[in-house]
């Protein structure tokens, strides 16, 4: 009971932390949101009440009380760029983000773990090189360039994917909104063409979020395993004869999964932040192209709304991650 109320009073000052950054970032960006939504002609009576029904016109403190208050509910306030409830947005953008971060992280950490593990038992010979060089393309090249030239490539010269876009306009109304995640909504409906038509666009923009993972992931992963492989418990088990398989994959990357659990989940929530070149270059429509468009428009609202998703992504991500370290290593479980 003493490690839960531990883990709840963490998780319920970090969020008032964020709660906390996100409502002085809106008050210091010189962006009057009292104009955003009524326009610099509207008459000063007019700018007058609009500000106080937005409790503007208050202290600070009582200010911020009110943001705490409607954040508790859901309450994000009203979008200057779509006029529908910043939540409502949200709602409708997230789902695409967390299909295309998904996709992402099966890429990368299922080509990333792998790949490390190779590359930590191959250590300095041809296989390492390439994992390395690869992960350096990775960290290096920047996305937005990597994107337009796999369109050129695999959508404008080969025609192997779909271009921009989550789905064709011919099936777009085509799939129920069930989970907002179109793949599974589509299998959920039958409707296999509009399934592939998905899939089609959402390959090229997933297997790019991929690269990026992977990239992290599998240098993560090689230097836990040559950490493992190093210790006094793998020349044990080599001298009573176990096989370098088991060794590896059963024993070494084991014990190497433990910190590694912590890199996947930030990996994924990276991508769930909504990862903002990715989708304005494929123009998918999830959380990063709307926060980008928020901002661009002064729709602080939205933005601020957003930042809170993110960072709430973040909070619930690292508290999985702890969970499943302590599942995992049994020396971190309170006694």
């Amino acid at each position: 009971m003493r490690s839960l109320g531990r883990l709840l009073a963490a998780v319920v000052l970090t969020y008032l932390g964020l709660l906390a950054v996100t409502f002085f970032i809106g008050r210091v960006i010189p962006v009057d949101p009292v104009l955003a939504i009524v326009g610099d002609r509207a008459p000063e009576h007019v700018v007058q009440r609009v500000r106080e029904e937005l409790g503007l016109n208050k202290p600070l403190w009582q200010q911020f009380g009110l943001y705490i208050a409607k954040a508790a509910q859901g309450d994000f306030g009203t979008s200057v760029l779509t006029s529908n409830p910043v939540a409502q947005d949200i709602r409708k953008t997230f789902p695409a983000t967390l299909e295309l971060a998904t996709c992402g992280i099966l890429i990368g950490a299922g080509l990333g773990v792998p790949l490390g593990v190779w590359a930590a038992v191959r250590r300095g010979r041809l296989v390492d090189q390439a994992v390395r060089v690869l992960g350096l393309i990775g960290y290096s090249v920047p996305v937005f360039w990597l994107g337009l030239m796999g369109l050129v490539l695999f959508y404008a010269k080969l025609g192997w994917v779909a271009g921009p876009g989550r789905i064709d306009v011919a099936y777009e109304y085509s799939v129920p909104t069930l989970s907002g995640l179109l793949l599974l909504d589509a299998a959920l409906a039958g409707e296999w063409d509009a399934f592939g038509n998905a899939l089609s666009h959402l390959v090229l923009p997933a297997s790019l979020l991929g690269l990026f993972s992977l990239a992290y992931i599998s240098r993560m992963t090689r230097s836990f395993m040559l950490h493992e492989l190093g210790q006094e418990y793998v020349v044990a088990a080599r001298a009573k004869g176990l096989s370098e398989a088991r060794i590896v994959w059963r024993h070494a990357l084991r014990n190497a999964m433990v910190p590694l659990v912590t890199v996947v989940a930030l990996s994924y929530a990276g991508l769930l932040e909504g990862s903002v070149l990715t989708e304005t270059v494929f123009a998918w429509p999830g959380l990063g192209l709307y926060i980008t468009h928020s901002l661009q428009n002064a729709d602080m609202n939205a933005v601020l709304g957003g930042t809170l998703v993110v960072g709430s992504v973040f909070i619930g991500l690292n508290l999985l991650s702890d969970l499943l370290y302590r599942v995992l290593d049994p020396r971190t479980r309170p006694r």
